[in-house]
């Protein structure tokens, strides 16, 4: 899936990481960049981790990624190189995912991590902040700083990366068939055109 990446921000365990890098590769994401204290597949010595490949089965022999230090910076570049920053994540000014409208242009997914989920600075840089509706019984988590309200606040990120990432696939998917149907439809129109320029000549005035 070109023109999709994803930002990673200090998310914590290696194993959702991993499950990460599988999922991106399955869905065709074209590189992705790890924030903060967020695990590369390499330890120190530059060797591949075998805890990272043991989730990821070597999907990160295959998606591009790169460490960063500041996710903050990295979000302003990549809207000046025409990137529309979507964060995942519950907000007040978040709205479901499932409202988004297909997007033919460049997007980087923002993921935080899986207790704090994304600082505030970092969705103020977002262009959309996008949540997935939770249904079910309520989460009793004393620490959890969004703790409020019914419903689950929130999933493994792992999970919601493959939702979310799936969803944009679907409407990319859409997208193409919609400049598909866009050409067809100029073509069967430059065939009648020309059907009927056939069938009435034009004849020059006596």
């Amino acid at each position: 899936m070109k023109e999709i990446i994803a930002v990673l921000c200090d998310i914590r365990s290696v194993h959702n990481v991993g499950s990460i890098f599988r999922t991106a590769d399955a869905a065709g994401i074209s590189k992705i960049y790890l924030c903060g204290i967020t695990p590369a597949p390499i330890d120190r010595f530059r060797r591949f981790r075998s805890d990272f490949a043991k989730v990821s089965l070597g999907a990160e022999r295959y998606v591009a990624w790169e460490q960063v230090a500041s996710a903050a910076r990295l979000l302003g570049r990549l809207k000046r190189e025409g990137y529309l920053i979507c964060a995942v994540e519950q907000s007040a000014k978040s709205i479901s995912y499932l409202s988004l409208k297909p997007q033919r242009g460049k997007i980087a997914l923002v993921f935080g991590n899986e207790v704090r989920g994304l600082p505030r600075a970092l969705l103020k840089r977002a262009d959309r902040i996008l949540e997935i509706p939770m249904r079910g019984a309520l989460v009793r988590h004393a620490g959890h700083p969004r703790h409020t309200g019914r419903g689950k606040e929130s999933m493994n990120v792992a999970v919601a990366f493959g939702i979310i990432v799936y969803h944009f696939l679907r409407l990319r998917l859409a997208v193409a068939r919609l400049r598909r149907d866009e050409v067809r439809h100029m073509s069967e129109s430059g065939n009648r055109f020309a059907c009927a320029i056939r069938r009435y000549p034009r004849t020059n005035p006596p």
